[in-house]
């Protein structure tokens, strides 16, 4: 029931992998599977991925529950299947251009929007966490008696992933509704508000990124994922006791990026 590849499963009588099932486990055949069913829109299960975004809300370690059983029916631990992300790439862009709208930006402008958060904010960002993380909980939490499992970077990815969709909610669709007549107003108010959503969405995916790491058991000391809330509580406090207001400057930013 361990979430990962381990190099002693499914073994011949000899303990060793037979060519067939080798090369049907290494990480390339199975990004080539991923990408593969990326273009078959029917192999995709959306009907299941809606659940899981469902999920992510109220009861994120449901989700998890269904990786471990993806380990333990298709001997892989992170998703085979591209229907979350396809669902997820239609919220950044309903997202993404409904923020066009409440900031008044022209298409092309919405456009060049649309660009930056898929590309940096959601693929690059994700990419570039995904790789600190993957490396991070190979190097330093694997138990020393588990050297023989070790986490997968599709999974680290799929963490993050799973993270990113309800802070994308929050800051790019529930938001919308208070920016222009509440948010970026100079009132105390205002800031309070977004602030607040600011905190909600960072601690949902530190706390997400946190489940996914602790589901695994061959892992250790993972409470440490959680250690940021510190560091986010207090500046969610100076922010407030200075009035710096963080979707105005979000708000600033996008303008600026799309000139």
């Amino acid at each position: 029931m361990l979430p990962t590849t381990s190099v002693n499963s499914r073994s011949q009588g000899n303990g060793a992998l037979s060519p067939r099932d080798a090369a049907r486990h290494t990480a390339g055949a199975k990004r080539y599977k991923y990408l593969r069913r990326l273009f078959h829109f029917r192999q995709m299960d959306f009907e299941f991925a809606l659940w899981q975004m469902l999920y992510l809300f109220t009861s994120p370690q449901r989700v998890y529950r269904n990786f471990h059983y993806r380990k333990q029916t298709k001997d892989q631990w992170a998703r085979d299947d591209p229907a979350f992300l396809v669902l997820l790439s239609i919220w950044l862009c309903v997202s993404t251009v409904g923020f066009g709208f409440v900031l008044d930006m022209g298409f092309f402008e919405t456009i060049k929007l649309l660009l930056w958060v898929v590309f940096i904010d959601c693929v690059g960002v994700g990419l570039l966490i995904a790789t600190l993380m993957w490396f991070i909980s190979n190097k330093y939490l694997v138990k020393q008696q588990n050297r023989d499992y070790d986490v997968e970077w599709g999974y680290a990815f799929d963490v993050h992933l799973n993270a990113f969709y309800p802070l994308l909610v929050i800051l790019h669709f529930i938001q919308l509704f208070f920016i222009n007549y509440v948010i970026i107003s100079d009132s105390v108010i205002g800031y309070f508000v977004g602030n607040t959503l600011w905190l909600i969405a960072i601690g949902y995916y530190i706390y997400v990124t946190f489940l996914g790491y602790s589901a695994l058991p061959f892992l250790k000391n993972t409470a440490v994922l959680l250690y940021p809330f510190a560091l986010l509580i207090l500046l969610y406090l100076i922010s407030l006791a200075c009035g710096w207001n963080f979707t105005k400057m979000l708000c600033s930013f996008y303008k600026y990026r799309v000139k």
